[in-house]
């Protein structure tokens, strides 16, 4: 009985040492979970609404189309895929053999012209001199009439010689006004200020000619990485208008992320902004908001929708917002690549 009493003691004596601190871990959990509650509910409070980000992004560069503006079979090739171009650099040649027949034709009736013209001044100064010499004429007629007048006055001559004398003025002054007629044509045909109209449309062609010829010779017109040039290879024609390959320029690049209209009420031009891509898991780059679209997606592409018809179903739409980076980016930026941006509409 002893034994049992001492035991039942020391049992009672060490329970309320075991039970305070699972007591006490019990009220500590208990009081943490509302402190953790309030603590996360504080941080969303604080922080929610301060960013708005999208997935809908890519990366965009200048991208030049390089056509010609003459026809005619490719001769030569000085490119190839992804290579990097400088401004002016070659990228091929069409064949030149007729833009230069067509240049010597334009230099012929430039010649041709010229010699036109040379043959109308020449023409102008023959007149010129015939007006003079029907002066002369008409000067010795009036004097011989004039004789021929006096003596009939005094009947010192006859009525034909009298007549004679009067036909051979009037035949001198009609070869006068004749010559001065031939003068006043030939003057008409040459252009006052020394530009014939033969010669300015000569010079033209001749221009255009040397300008065709220039343009079998095809440079880049910026700097940049060639692309889409399987088109290019010697023999394919070359058509105006028909791009021969493209140019991605080097100097700029942005991201065009494309935002749900519900968030344009909060986003301002200049708002910093941060650019993470699918390409480069580690790189994190920091711009700004440089521009927002003047209209959706829908509204520039190439069939727009037709909402007002019975079977509308509003789609939120989306706005193109251009993202530009603080300085250069560290990696190279590729065309497409697929991003996401966050933008901090407020601190």
């Amino acid at each position: 009985m002893n034994k049992m009493s001492t035991v039942a003691s020391a049992v009672a004596s060490d329970a309320p040492s075991e039970l305070a601190p699972k007591s006490r871990r019990r009220l500590a959990i208990m009081l943490s979970v509302p402190l953790l509650i309030l603590a996360a509910g504080l941080f969303f409070w604080l922080t929610g609404g301060a960013t708005v980000s999208t997935d809908n992004a890519y990366v965009k560069q200048d991208v030049t189309a390089i056509s010609t503006q003459v026809n005619g079979p490719v001769v030569a090739v000085y490119v190839r895929e992804n290579q990097h171009v400088n401004k002016g650099d070659l990228l091929y040649r069409v064949d030149p053999a007729p833009f230069e027949a067509a240049l010597h034709a334009a230099e012929a009736q430039l010649a041709a012209a010229r010699l036109q013209t040379n043959q109308l001044y020449v023409q102008a100064e023959g007149t010129n001199a015939d007006i003079q010499g029907t002066e002369a004429n008409v000067a010795v007629a009036r004097r011989a009439y004039e004789r021929q007048s006096a003596l009939m006055k005094d009947g010192f001559t006859t009525r034909a010689a009298y007549d004679d004398a009067f036909n051979e003025l009037s035949d001198a002054r009609t070869d006068l006004a004749n010559a001065r007629a031939k003068s006043e044509n030939a003057a008409a045909a040459i252009s006052p200020r020394g530009n014939q109209p033969q010669i300015a449309a000569a010079l033209a062609a001749v221009e255009k000619a040397r300008l065709d010829l220039a343009h079998t010779t095809i440079r880049a017109p910026t700097s940049g990485v060639v692309a889409q040039s399987d088109r290019l290879l010697v023999g394919q024609t070359a058509i105006i208008g028909v791009s021969m390959l493209s140019i991605v320029g080097d100097k700029q690049a942005w991201v065009e992320a494309n935002f749900k209209e519900g968030d344009l009420a909060r986003m301002a031009v200049g708002q910093p902004a941060e650019v993470e891509f699918d390409a480069y898991p580690d790189l994190k780059l920091k711009g700004r908001i440089a521009s927002i679209g003047a209209g959706t997606g829908s509204e520039f592409s190439v069939l727009p929708a037709q909402n007002a018809n019975g079977n509308w179903v509003k789609v939120t739409q989306r706005v193109p917002v251009r993202v530009a980076f603080d300085g250069k980016p560290p990696r190279e930026m590729i065309a497409g690549l697929s991003s996401t941006v966050t933008v901090r509409i407020r601190n």
